[in-house]
């Protein structure tokens, strides 16, 4: 028992001891000033004196301890707002705080918006019209702040002012500076227009600023004045172009609505001047972002980019084996008359460009309703991934001669290259078409960044004139008979080589279930394994009974339907599993990427290489077999203290996507190079990489003067 009283007695005094060091620090009292152990506060006034019927600025300075901090109106990801309790006499009014333009505070990954070292917080104050001269006014407050560095304490002071009413026309006297130096620190109205537009992902914010101007800026940054509108602790790097300069944003947990309006300050800052905050206040669209494409880039040269880009995809490793099927093809047509293989030809363009038609319609639908897509959009859904790697599966076990499919249209997908009508080769430029979206060739990133920020009547003429630059080669070789001397002469060989073919196909299934693996597990792949048995089981199927009786045919022919039917219930299945939240990882020498692990590296003057791709995207694949994992480029990144991150947009990313419109790209590949100093832009690679295209650009950055490169983009989330 006496022990237990100890206990409770212990635990008394240890409360009694709490309480008294915590009351002085959370109330202070004083006329015109108090003072708490981290904050001096005190209320200043904008003239010496009053008028009946007046205005005067009234104004509650706090000055701070070093390393700590009180809050914005809105504190962002935590912390709480400066309040002002005014107690004036009868018939006075006070506005709502006036505050100052903001300063981020960041602790780790927790971004607050606040003051640091010395903040004036201003109130419009309105004198009551029965005062008369020799009268007193006396405006009390009581103000409760929060102050935080480590820990944060709550603190409430109160304090009054007294003033002399004079009659009007008296002089008012100066006052103190403090009002006039608070009043140069509030926010002002935007002299340049601005839009909001909002899709499912970002909120782009775009400033109509010269070229000019925004180039000559150091820092930008949003503070939305509601809490919840963004997330503050995401990067918000502009980017420049001819329409002006526009910031990405990530969404927060109470994100404005189309139709709603954005308000807030942007705070900029010019070189070796000070910062400025100006007032948002605009309402939001929908759409996409505006991305940043460069301004020489027309849609005459946009068209001629995509056709050359078009004409190259066709030495893709995905394009090529349909290419070859078809050039196969038309060896078979040596019988047939030339116009019969114009027809061939044009058949398989208007197959090409049907499918590019198709595509650029369903990415304007989606811009349309606000979402943010790119090239080779739908390879991150796991469901489409599958279907691909079915019917490559499909095409596979055709071109070994499993089954062959009559002709129908509904068939043709089945048997594409073996096919002779024209439907065939109508279907073997679909094929070609949706093999060819997860491959970039050179100069498509530019104009699919053009098309994609541009009206709908613009971005399909670049799509289709990317189309036609697929479809060049065969349609060249169908209507020209002298490029068709250069073929050779049909005959069996011409079976064994298609038969040969199936193998790329096969290959090609394996990719994608690979690929598939990535987005959602290997219970995945193993369902889309087991369908692709269930597949080769109705082929054979189907294929052996074809030429029994009636009955025999119809029995093989259900019996592949369900077998076909089991195989896409399954892949259905396979394609709504999830990642598992813990994979293991092997050995690598990259990072993940991540736009805090950027902006930290950047912060540290730290050289970093970027490379965006995607498990779905062969030159992705590629470029990092050959150039990036190479000895040489690998010694390189470690003897410069290089840091290789990369971001993998094998599944949809939000951050990713925001990081490649700023750079006007629709799509990966992309790779940039920061070189050491904060001052520095990063330096954009090809496409198409080649060990000594990397170890060239890392040395010749290493050797020049960092604010000789150029980009058009800039990074103002640097301190």
């Amino acid at each position: 028992m006496l022990v237990k009283f100890n206990r409770f007695r212990s635990t008394i005094v240890r409360v009694l001891l709490l309480l008294t060091l915590i009351l002085p620090s959370f109330s202070a009292r004083a006329a015109d000033q108090a003072a708490t152990e981290q904050v001096t506060a005190r209320l200043v006034a904008g003239a010496d004196a009053v008028h009946p019927s007046g205005e005067i600025l009234l104004g509650l300075q706090q000055r701070i301890i070093p390393h700590w901090h009180t809050y914005w109106v809105n504190p962002g990801d935590s912390g709480s707002s400066t309040t002002i309790d005014w107690q004036l006499p009868p018939g006075a009014n006070a506005s709502e705080i006036l505050w100052p333009a903001p300063e981020r505070i960041s602790m780790g990954p927790i971004t607050n918006y606040g003051y640091e070292n010395e903040v004036t917080l201003l109130s419009r104050i309105s004198v009551p019209d029965d005062l008369r001269p020799g009268d007193t006014f006396v405006a009390r407050a009581v103000v409760d702040w929060l102050v935080c560095e480590e820990e944060c304490i709550p603190q409430q002071v109160e304090l009054d002012l007294s003033l002399p009413v004079v009659a009007p026309g008296e002089s008012l006297g100066s006052g103190s500076p403090l009002i006039s130096a608070a009043v140069a620190r509030l926010p002002v109205e935007n002299p340049w227009p601005v839009r909001v537009s909002m899709d499912a992902e970002q909120l782009t914010l775009l400033l109509e600023i010269p070229e000019d101007a925004a180039s000559r800026l150091a820092d930008v940054w949003f503070y939305p004045d509601t809490w919840g509108r963004i997330r503050q602790s995401d990067a918000q790097r502009p980017s420049i172009s001819s329409g002006g300069l526009s910031l990405s944003l990530l969404p927060g947990e109470a994100p404005v609505a189309v139709g709603e309006t954005l308000t807030g300050v942007l705070v900029v800052k010019e070189e070796g001047g000070a910062a400025r905050g100006f007032i948002v206040n605009a309402p939001v669209e929908a759409g996409a972002p505006a991305q940043q494409t460069d301004p020489k880039t027309g849609l005459l040269a946009a068209l001629l980019l995509a056709l050359a880009g078009g004409v190259i995809l066709n030495l893709m490793p995905c394009v090529f084996p349909v290419l070859s099927l078809k050039a196969l093809a038309l060896i078979g047509h040596a019988g047939q008359s030339q116009a019969q293989i114009r027809w061939h030809g044009a058949v398989y363009t208007l197959g090409v460009l049907a499918s590019f038609a198709a595509l650029a319609l369903v990415l304007i639908i989606l811009k349309a309703g606000g979402a943010q897509i790119g090239w080779g959009f739908q390879f991150q859904s796991p469901l489409f991934v599958l279907l691909v790697a079915y019917l490559m599966f499909a095409v596979g076990l055709s071109l070994s001669g499993v089954f062959y499919v009559g002709g129908s249209v509904a068939g043709a997908g089945a048997s594409l290259a073996a096919k002779p009508g024209y439907a065939g080769s109508f279907f073997t430029g679909i094929l070609a078409t949706v093999v060819a979206t997860p491959c970039t060739a050179p100069f498509m990133a530019v104009a699919l960044g053009y098309a994609l920020a541009q009206p709908p009547g613009q971005l399909l003429a670049v799509f289709l004139s990317l189309g036609l630059g697929l479809a060049l080669p065969f349609l060249a070789l169908s209507c020209w008979p002298g490029l068709q001397r250069w073929l050779p002469r049909p005959g069996v060989w011409m079976e064994r080589v298609k038969q040969a073919m199936a193998f790329p196909m096969y290959a090609a299934a394996v990719w994608l279930v690979w690929v598939l693996a990535r987005q959602a597990g290997a219970d995945a792949a193993a369902l889309a394994l087991g369908g692709m048995v269930l597949i080769a089981f109705a082929a054979w199927l189907y294929g052996t009974t074809r030429s029994g009786s009636p009955t025999t045919f119809k029995i093989g022919s259900i019996g592949a339907a369900v077998a076909l039917a089991l195989a896409l219930g399954g892949g259905y299945s396979a394609a709504q599993l999830a990642v598992p939240a813990s994979t293991a990882t092997a050995q690598h020498n990259w990072q993940p990427y991540s736009d805090a692990q950027l902006q930290k590296l950047l912060d540290e003057d730290k050289p970093v290489f970027l490379n965006f791709t995607a498990a779905w995207c062969i030159s992705c694949l590629v470029n990092e077999r050959v150039a990036l994992s190479d000895a040489q480029v690998m010694e390189a990144f470690a003897d410069g203290g290089i840091t290789y991150l990369k971001g993998d947009w094998t599944n949809r990313d939000p951050a990713i996507t925001g990081f490649l419109a700023r750079f006007g790209r629709s799509g990966v590949p992309l790779y940039l190079f920061y070189p050491s100093g904060r001052s520095t832009e990063p330096v954009q690679l090809p496409q198409i990489l080649t060990p000594g295209i990397v170890l060239t650009v890392i040395q010749s950055q290493a050797a020049s003067d960092p604010t000789s490169l150029s980009s058009t983009a800039f990074d103002s989330g640097r301190k």
